[in-house]
C-alpha cells in the first residue's frame, strides 16, 4: 500500500513538473480533456494557431452555417504548433484546416521573414503528410498597434507566404490584415481590446467578413 501511495505521489509531481517545464502543456491537456467529453464531429473546419483563435471563444456564432472545431492556443508560435500537430490537428479529420500564426514568431529575437516562411511550410507539409486532400487556409500576420515595430518584418512575411500559398494545391491565402487600416493607411485603433494586440468583437466581425468566403 505503501509503495502504491509513493507510485502515486511521484505521478502526481511528474505531471506537476511536466506541466511547469513544457509550454502549453494544460492547453493541451485541456483540449484533450474536451475531447473525452465530447468528441468534435469529422469533417468540420478546424482553426489553428495563436491567441487570435483562441480568444475567438464565439466563433461557431459568427459562422452558424459550419462545423467549426477550435484549437487555437494562446501565445504560441509555429514551432508550438508544429511541435503539437499530433494534438490539435491529426485527431480531427477536418474538412478545412484554418491556420492562423507567425505574429508570435517575431517576439523571439532574431527571427526573420524567411525562417516564418519555412516554418509555415514546415506545418503545412506536416497537414499535408497525414491529410493531403484537405484543403488549407492560411491567414495574414495582422497588423497589432502594440506590435507596430515589427509590421515590416510582417509584411514581409506574408507577402512571401502568399506566394507559397499560390503554388500549393489546394490552398487558401486570406488576407484580412489590409481590412485592418483606416484609408489613410494607419491601423484601426477601435477593433482591438485596450492591450492593442487582441481583437474585439469589431475586429472579429471584420475577419468574418472577408474569411467567409473561403471556407469550406
Amino acid at each position: 500500500m505503501k509503495r502504491l501511495s509513493l507510485i502515486f505521489l511521484f505521478l502526481i509531481a511528474f505531471v506537476t513538473l511536466k506541466a511547469q517545464n513544457v509550454p502549453f502543456f494544460n492547453e493541451i491537456q485541456n483540449f484533450k480533456k474536451q475531447d473525452s467529453i465530447s468528441f468534435p464531429p469529422k469533417k468540420a473546419i478546424l482553426l489553428i494557431g495563436s491567441s487570435t483563435f483562441t480568444n475567438w471563444k464565439d466563433v461557431q456564432s459568427y459562422f452558424p452555417d459550419k462545423k467549426i472545431i477550435n484549437r487555437g492556443f494562446g501565445g504560441s508560435s509555429l514551432p508550438d504548433v508544429i511541435n503539437y500537430i499530433g494534438n490539435v490537428v491529426y485527431p480531427y479529420h477536418p474538412k478545412q484546416v484554418v491556420i492562423y500564426c507567425g505574429e508570435n514568431d517575431f517576439m523571439a529575437a532574431g527571427t526573420t521573414p524567411q525562417m516564418v516562411l519555412e516554418r509555415a511550410k514546415n506545418l503545412i507539409s506536416l497537414i499535408r503528410a497525414k491529410y493531403p486532400k484537405v484543403p488549407i487556409a492560411y491567414i495574414s500576420i495582422k497588423p497589432s498597434p502594440s506590435r507596430a515595430k515589427y509590421i515590416p518584418q510582417m509584411k514581409e512575411a506574408n507577402a512571401m507566404i502568399a506566394e507559397l500559398i499560390s503554388k500549393t494545391k489546394r490552398a487558401t491565402y486570406i488576407n484580412t490584415a489590409d481590412a485592418m487600416y483606416n484609408p489613410d493607411g494607419t491601423i484601426m485603433q477601435d477593433i482591438f481590446l485596450k492591450d492593442d494586440l487582441h481583437m474585439n468583437a469589431k475586429g472579429y466581425a471584420i475577419w468574418k467578413k472577408v474569411m467567409e468566403p473561403y471556407l469550406k
